[in-house]
């Protein structure tokens, strides 16, 4: 044996004590480059791509505001057709979302209702373009299995009333509603598990009534999540391309508006569509800001 050989102790033979070794410290932030570096050139550098073309001149060079607003002014009606399908459907999401949300956090028979409930809305909430407005062709199209059944089994002629059309506006807000309505329940579980049984029991104590409960301690402590799912679904409304322009390939609103102005711009000179993007990335970095702050809010009252 040499003389450097060390013992079981760990020192050497001839009594000396081996340096210790010198260990490489590597920042915990390190492991956050990946995804700094995603985001960097996937998110924002494509935006302020997309935003110096918005706010460039005729041909793309120079800075003019004007050129932005007036593309804003004249194609007003494509904002309008765009927020007024995302209000509907995030309203309507937000009822029914939280109410089946609410519906499957406390009931109690059968105990996978939840899980059933949680899965589908992780999957339904992902799902668009063109293959769910192909379901929903066959589904309550002009010769749709649905539309058959309504007209034959319960004699409501579906497409003579005038007011649905699945290409439509009432249409679309069907078709949205398959997506929207999971993304709600998502959203509101974690706050339902927030409310807690003791609330109800001590608001009881006290000769508080259903409503009573539900106007001081459970609407108040649900808001937050409520009001941020209702921004986050304006602007998942709001930026769908795939599925309504697969219903509709003419229809006013802002994406489709777009996805012309990129086709029809060969040269890419033209700033329109880049001005209605820029437009389309304000309203939904405005939503998302809200819908971060109240979910911050809500998540005091979330079970740790």
């Amino acid at each position: 044996m040499s003389d450097t050989a060390l013992t079981r102790d760990g020192d050497r033979a001839d009594g000396t004590v081996p340096a210790p070794r010198r260990r490489v410290r590597i920042p915990a932030a390190a492991g956050l480059l990946p995804f700094l570096s995603f985001l960097f050139l996937f998110l924002l550098l494509p935006a302020y791509g997309v935003v110096k073309k918005g706010f460039g001149g005729e041909g793309g060079g120079g800075f003019s505001p004007s050129t932005f607003f007036d593309v804003l002014s004249s194609e007003s009606k494509a904002f309008r057709g765009s927020a007024k399908v995302s209000l509907v459907t995030a309203v309507l999401g937000v009822v029914i979302g939280t109410a089946v949300a609410y519906a499957a956090a406390t009931a109690q028979r059968p105990k996978w209702l939840r899980s059933l409930v949680a899965a589908f809305s992780g999957v339904a909430a992902n799902m668009g373009g063109v293959i769910l407005a192909f379901l929903f062709f066959t589904l309550l199209g002009r010769q749709g299995l649905g539309t058959k059944l309504i007209d034959e089994g319960v004699g409501y002629q579906l497409y003579d009333t005038g007011w649905f059309d699945i290409s439509g506006f009432w249409g679309w807000v069907t078709v949205y509603m398959y997506f929207q309505i999971p993304l709600m329940v998502l959203v509101t579980l974690p706050a339902i598990d927030g409310l807690k049984p003791a609330w109800r029991e001590a608001s009881s104590n006290l000769g508080g009534t259903t409503w009573t409960y539900w106007r001081r301690v459970g609407l108040p402590v649900l808001a937050p999540s409520m009001l941020g799912g209702f921004l986050l679904l304006f602007a998942n409304a709001f930026s769908a391309y795939a599925t309504v322009y697969a219903l509709n390939n003419q229809a006013n609103v802002v994406p489709v508006k777009i996805s012309f102005g990129l086709v029809g711009d060969v040269g890419g000179k033209s700033s329109e569509p880049y001005a209605l993007a820029t437009g389309m990335i304000i309203v939904i970095a405005v939503a998302m800001g809200g819908y971060l702050l109240l979910r911050k809010r809500a998540e005091r009252w979330q079970p740790t």
